[in-house]
């Protein structure tokens, strides 16, 4: 059993389902050997696409995704996917190839220092040295994935550990010359090398299933917590990506919040998560809400930009801070009560703590929110109807929104565009929204797509991308139609980079590097193989967004290429 073969025992031990890849000849052992464990081997057409699906698999299962890549560029090639995985909390394992131990340093192919380039955009990183290594150090790493506060790891695997003993013996046995003592030398050298490379490897075997447990909450917190809530009269919960990290509990966590009876936002992944309507749930003017709150709770959510560094919380509140990870929960505020465990056992600890009863004012609160979110949404309906010479991106938002089914799984890559829909597209349900997170990536749709729609081949899965990200993702048309992917996927085309055009513009009178034109993407994909429609005529929306479904439905990947008018629907929200 050669080291590629090791490594996939561990893969199919932990149950991976698919192992995505950009393919190298230093990494093809493990490709292979995963294929004939049942692991199925997904090709990109980049990297970062590559890690980029592996961390929508995680996100969306509650287990590590995993990546394989070569050397070198391959490695480096992963680095943004990798800090957006980071920042996002989310646990993916990447494994890279690199060039034979006795060759390192001395100017192999894309032989490059791949452990400094890594080790600060991941949790946790490792250098395997002998083949005997290569199981616990994986098994470790999808530990270190899990536990705590999750996160990316990356395990270096040089080529010389994945290849059968043999080939290796005849790579390092080639005759290097003359019989001098210095020949003789080095061949002796590379004998005991290769030696210790497979010393004890047969005596490898992977071991179970490691899940790691949701780090649980202090009985007195809870008690704190519960305590400070009912004597408010003004509470909101704020709920962020970091609740949702336990996929397994997502229902319940629904149904702790409607037991708790407080009006709660959503941000991130967290979007969906009591579903379209629910009489608690609130989506607008977020900012005005949590400066009149006597009780803000973050469950998973840093006081972070998107909270104004904690300005949107007044100071006289009781703030109540639930974080996995120590930093978060004090960044840029101290919380009055802080509680250092996992959000979403924490909420549900509490919901079944709490008394049937909730303070009188409470009603009262949360009707004058609900009125509120009610004049924003007439709002943009009445904007909706604007003409703008091209196709109203609000409209057409609405007309998306109309379409959704109980089964679509929605995900966000772009600024502008992204951005509107975001106040328009109600997601059905738990873990049916994906984005960046707070990096802001751009470039995730493709890699998000592909990866949801293999985790949920029965959801419709929709991206919605804006102009400038859909430049990242054109490629991996190619990949989608390779592999039978049929995502569908909306363009905001508005021939430009609008989020930053609409400041920079204003503030500096010039629009310099923010131009782009309305290309024919919807041609593009069509010489990949995919579906492609042009929509310039507002009237067409629905009738689009139709055809683009029952060109999924048949299998074919698609792209409605919508052409966008101006509006200042955004005006003014650039962020810092």
């Amino acid at each position: 059993m050669h080291g590629g073969e090791l490594v996939a025992e561990v893969l199919h031990a932990q149950g991976t389902p698919f192992l995505f890849t950009l393919v190298g000849g230093h990494i093809s052992p493990i490709l292979v050997a995963a294929k004939q464990r049942g692991v199925r081997v997904i090709d990109t057409r980049h990297e970062a696409t590559a890690v980029f699906a592996a961390d929508a698999v995680a996100r969306l299962t509650g287990r590590p995704g995993v990546a394989a890549v070569t050397a070198g560029p391959g490695v480096t090639n992963t680095i943004t996917a990798l800090k957006n995985a980071q920042m996002a909390q989310s646990p993916v394992v990447l494994i890279g190839g690199a060039a034979p131990t006795a060759l390192q340093g001395r100017g192999a192919l894309q032989d490059i220092d791949q452990m400094t380039a890594v080790r600060s955009v991941v949790k946790w990183a490792q250098r395997v040295s002998r083949v005997k290594a290569l199981i616990p150090t994986l098994e470790e790493a999808f530990r270190q994935a899990q536990s705590d506060v999750p996160g990316p790891v990356f395990v270096e695997c040089p080529v010389d550990l994945l290849y059968d003993e043999a080939t290796v013996r005849s790579w390092y046995g080639a005759e290097r010359g003359g019989k001098s003592l210095a020949d003789k030398a080095v061949k002796h050298y590379l004998r005991f090398h290769v030696n210790r490379l497979f010393s004890g490897a047969q005596h490898a075997k992977a071991g179970p299933n490691i899940e790691i447990a949701p780090p649980a909450p202090e009985p007195t917190a809870i008690r704190q917590i519960a305590e400070r809530l009912l004597q408010a009269q003004r509470p909101i919960i704020l709920v962020g990506s970091q609740a949702l990290l336990d996929v397994a509990h997502a229902d319940a966590l629904a149904a702790a919040l409607q037991s708790i009876g407080a009006p709660v936002y959503l941000s991130g992944m967290a979007r969906g998560l009591l579903g379209r309507d629910h009489p608690l749930q609130l989506r607008h003017k977020r900012r005005e809400a949590l400066r009149e709150a006597d009780c803000v709770l973050l469950a998973g959510a840093p006081c972070d930009f998107r909270l104004d560094y904690g300005n949107h919380i007044r100071r006289s509140a009781v703030y109540i801070s639930i974080n996995r990870s120590r930093t978060d929960l004090t960044q840029n505020r101290k919380p009055t009560i802080g509680v250092l465990a996992d959000p979403s056992l924490t909420l549900r600890t509490l919901a079944a703590q709490l008394p049937t009863r909730r303070p009188p004012g409470w009603q009262a609160w949360l009707a004058n929110l609900r009125a509120r979110d009610e004049a924003r949404n007439h709002e943009i309906t009445q904007q909706a109807l604007a003409p703008t010479g091209k196709v109203n991106p609000l409209h057409l938002c609405l007309e998306l929104d109309r379409q959704l089914t109980p089964n679509t799984i929605l995900i966000g890559d772009g600024g502008d565009f992204v951005a509107t829909a975001a106040y328009i597209l109600q997601p059905p349900g738990p873990l049916r929204w994906l984005d960046p997170g707070a990096f802001g990536t751009l470039g995730v749709g493709a890699g998000f797509a592909l990866g949801a729609k293999l985790v949920h081949p029965d959801a419709d899965v929709w991206v919605i991308f804006g102009d400038g990200a859909f430049g990242y993702a054109l490629s991996e048309f190619d990949t989608f139609v390779r592999h039978a992917i049929p995502i569908m996927a909306v363009i905001g085309n508005d021939a430009g980079w609008s989020q930053i055009a609409r400041e920079q513009v204003a503030l500096l009178g010039d629009a310099v590097a923010t131009e782009l034109a309305h290309s024919d993407y919807d041609r593009a994909v069509q010489g990949l193989g995919a579906a492609g429609m042009r929509l310039d005529d507002p009237e067409l929306a629905a009738e689009a967004l139709m055809q683009a479904r029952t060109c999924a439905a048949h299998g074919q990947p698609v792209v409605i290429n919508a052409i966008l008018g101006k509006t200042d629907f955004r005006k003014g929200s650039i962020s810092m």
